[in-house]
């Protein structure tokens, strides 16, 4: 059986996948989420991960592997319209959202608190994985971890990484649960160079670039960090800061 050419935006499916791209609720309602890009692909089937569905950009790259997946091909303008990132070269393609689990126990994680770009968390997420970073862990109004620019910056580690979510007033609950002490990166005269301190089975909270960390989750640290710098640099990226905290972690 050949694969369906698309031609119309009233089409079903060109709407749920415009649907999936733009919209938190409905991939929730659906149990899906978008992604975009062969390299994306590979490393979706790499890890296990089966598509439901592909579109495929003016006509099927390649259809090797992709099991049960309904496929389809549309002109390049339709494809754009469906499409929630500009120029994207295709396919797109649907996966079912990823379960979470909390495990007993946890070597170590990263936790973001309202880090709300999708690069930075996409990005965090991919440095993660990169260092074997055990968890990231998302907590208040962070960035979607579905949201399309999300998926694009994990560069596929989405498909290899636990990432778990967590109310910030039940952080240090959950983390002391999977054995894991909680720091907080703040600036303030208690924290402790980041360099001196003894971050073995621990989590290490990174705040928004513009707030820091709350309160409500500083209150449950163990002890407070502080990435050193120049007293003219105020702050850094959020996940530039997260980086540099995850391979002292590891280190």
């Amino acid at each position: 059986m050949g694969i369906e050419r698309l031609t119309s935006r009233k089409n079903a499916t060109i709407r749920h996948l415009r649907l999936l791209g733009s919209d938190a609720g409905y991939r929730r309602e659906t149990g899906e989420y978008l992604c975009e890009g062969l390299k994306t692909l590979r490393d979706a089937l790499a890890a296990g991960v089966e598509p439901r569905l592909v579109l495929w950009k003016e006509e099927a790259a390649e259809t090797a592997g992709l099991g049960a997946a309904v496929q389809f091909t549309a002109p390049a303008e339709l494809f754009d319209y469906a499409a929630p990132l500009v120029s994207s070269p295709g396919p797109l393609f649907t996966v079912a959202l990823p379960e979470e689990t909390w495990p007993e126990r946890l070597e170590n994680a990263i936790l973001l608190e309202n880090v709300q770009d999708p690069g930075n968390v996409g990005t965090v997420i991919r440095t993660a994985n990169a260092f074997g970073i055990d968890a990231v862990v998302l907590a208040g109004a962070c960035a979607d971890l579905t949201h399309p620019r999300t998926v694009r910056a994990t560069m596929g580690a989405i498909f290899r990484q636990r990432v778990l979510h967590v109310l910030p007033e039940e952080a240090g609950e959950r983390l002391a649960a999977c054995s894991l002490r909680l720091f907080g990166a703040a600036l303030s005269d208690k924290a402790r160079d980041l360099r001196s301190a003894d971050l073995r089975h621990c989590a290490v909270a990174i705040g928004s670039e513009g707030r820091g960390l709350s309160e409500t989750l500083l209150g449950q640290c163990a002890g407070e960090i502080i990435i050193p710098m120049r007293p003219e640099s105020e702050s850094l990226n959020a996940a530039v800061a997260a980086s540099i905290a995850m391979w002292e972690i590891v280190r």
